[in-house]
């Protein structure tokens, strides 16, 4: 059955504010069980995301909620974010994500037609997702510089790793998609099925690579070999 007959995706309002909580509850709950950090929001600012008509809503065809994502706007509005994309555990792995992701895009380009739309993520489906609308991997220098933006991080377990690399770089992958000029989407989607495996690969080092000031050092009873080879790894960054 197609997603579309299945889920109804809506533009959020007034009437959706009961499910503010557990929208709050469910994104805090994802990211402990992936062990990935999260940018923490609040019920309140939940509410006021469906109130000014910024956030999308996914319900099943009996009225279960199913899913959500908002719209942030930086840079007096020069740059918009598509954050806090959750899917309801028993919902996922169907599509849904892609179609909620489809209609939040969708939405900003309506109401902010030349911002462009930027997202940061740890997860190669979602990497796949944006890829599909025709996002591009950037530098964290594409990025929105407003200091509100970077200080949305502070709840997440990895601030310390952002603020040790001056905001350079972290986990997440940044990924852009600017009106003005980009690739049609049917590209970027054909580029990311080419090299899926080597951005997962990119990510897997690029973790080492961060957390190598966190860890502890310890004598390598082999010798230099495995810690040569790794440290040669690190390099490419």
């Amino acid at each position: 059955m197609e997603t579309q007959q299945q889920f109804r995706i809506l533009v959020a309002d007034d009437s959706h504010l009961d499910f503010a909580q557990i929208i709050c509850d469910e994104m805090a709950s994802s990211a402990m069980a992936r062990g990935t950090g999260i940018a923490k929001r609040s019920p309140d600012y939940i509410k006021e995301k469906m109130k000014e008509g910024k956030a999308v809503i996914a319900f099943t065809s009996d009225g279960i909620w199913a899913g959500f994502c908002y719209i942030e706007t930086w840079s007096h509005g020069e740059y918009v974010a598509n954050s806090g994309l959750i899917v309801a555990p028993q919902f996922r792995k169907g599509g849904l994500a892609k179609a909620i992701k489809k209609k939040i895009f969708e939405l900003s380009r309506q109401k902010y037609p030349e911002a462009k739309i930027f997202g940061l993520t740890t997860g190669l489906a979602v990497m796949k997702i944006n890829s599909d609308l025709g996002y591009e991997p950037v530098t964290y220098s594409e990025l929105t510089q407003d200091e509100a933006f970077w200080a949305g991080c502070k709840s997440c377990v990895n601030y310390d790793i952002l603020m040790s690399k001056e905001r350079k770089n972290c986990f997440c992958t940044a990924m852009l998609y600017d009106p003005k000029d980009h690739y049609e989407p049917e590209e970027t989607k054909q580029d990311f099925q080419q090299h899926s495996k080597l951005y997962e690969r990119f990510m897997q080092i690029k973790q080492w690579k961060l957390l190598k000031p966190f860890l502890k050092k310890e004598k390598d009873p082999n010798g230099n070999g495995e810690r040569k080879r790794l440290f040669s790894l690190f390099n490419l960054f």
